[in-house]
């Protein structure tokens, strides 16, 4: 029987959390026998209240260090105070050495600040990857992932893709029938890609002096980009759009155009019988092969297979 430790803190994300209990307990009634203890633990043994209940733990950390597994749910997009307040855990997160450690979405920060995921792969909510890349460059971040393996560390990213890290330690502890069984109660799929595939293509923009840009890049998509015209509608020069578009969404107006086309395209697989030939014409690729390259590239699987998902509804 494979021991779990759950952490709650007072910044852990219910739904996180709960999910976590859930697959282990489904598992081990699906196998008819225990493959699985899991227990709760907070850094003083005491309950902790969350937003919406007040959790009851089994120990402390004393209970956690007996564990063959831990796991930290989701602790939310507040890092910063997230980290002050469990300040604590950290010199005790740093001494696990080889006991199997599993992070959930934004929950992998706690895991690089206590040192665990140096030199290490991790991945976490694509919508953290900026700033965790910026604090802990020593990570091997790998955002375009659902989940890591490195050693006995384990991350996932954002949201649901805790549950497929569950599966996935379930599948390693206890087989992959199991976790798929798993997976089919719960109505997920096992091996859903990457988390590339989740991630919007565009930025959100709040430079209103750029939206004239952005309409024009939009009418005209297909077409090469012109330099000239872009910066006419921004009233200023080449040079001075390039550096304000580059520092507002984080890409040249190039990449943004790419991006552009790909979400057109998108939207018109996800709604019509188009053939891919007919999309690439018509949002800007000179030909079928280039247009299913840069799709990959930037929505982490094929055309093709996008436009399957969206037929299926998932």
């Amino acid at each position: 029987m494979l021991r779990i430790a759950l952490y709650v803190c007072p910044q852990t994300v219910c739904s996180s959390l709960s999910m976590a209990q859930d697959a282990f307990s489904l598992a081990n009634r699906l196998a008819g026998t225990a493959c699985f203890l899991v227990q709760r633990f907070s850094l003083d043994g005491e309950p902790v209240q969350l937003e919406f209940a007040q959790i009851q733990v089994d120990g402390g950390l004393l209970l956690a260090e007996q564990a063959d597994l831990l796991i930290v749910p989701a602790t939310g997009s507040a890092i910063s105070r997230t980290l002050e307040n469990n300040a604590r855990l950290l010199p005790w997160l740093a001494q696990r050495g080889e006991q199997q450690v599993a992070s959930l979405c934004s929950s992998a920060f706690l895991l690089a600040a206590a040192g665990l995921l140096d030199g290490r792969q991790a991945t976490t909510h694509w919508a953290l990857a900026e700033a965790f890349a910026r604090h802990y460059p020593q990570v091997n971040l790998r955002s375009d992932l659902l989940l890591t393996e490195d050693g006995p560390l384990f991350c996932s990213g954002g949201a649901q893709a805790g549950l497929d890290l569950c599966l996935h330690l379930i599948a390693l502890h206890a087989g992959e029938w199991l976790a798929q069984q798993v997976a089919s109660a719960m109505v997920i799929e096992r091996q859903r890609g990457t988390q590339t595939r989740f991630a919007p293509l565009l930025p959100a923009i709040d430079d209103s002096t750029l939206l004239p840009v952005l309409s024009w890049l939009r009418e005209h998509h297909a077409e090469a980009i012109d330099l000239n015209r872009l910066a006419q509608q921004a009233h200023c020069s080449p040079r001075t759009l390039l550096r304000r578009f580059k520092h507002t969404t984080g890409l040249t107006p190039g990449d943004y155009l790419q991006r552009l086309r790909i979400s057109l395209a998108q939207q018109t697989l996800a709604s019509s019988g188009q053939s891919l030939e007919q999309i690439a014409s018509q949002i800007g690729f000179a030909d079928r092969a280039t247009f299913a390259k840069r799709f990959k590239q930037l929505c982490g699987e094929t055309p093709g297979a996008f436009r399957k998902r969206m037929q299926r509804g998932v």
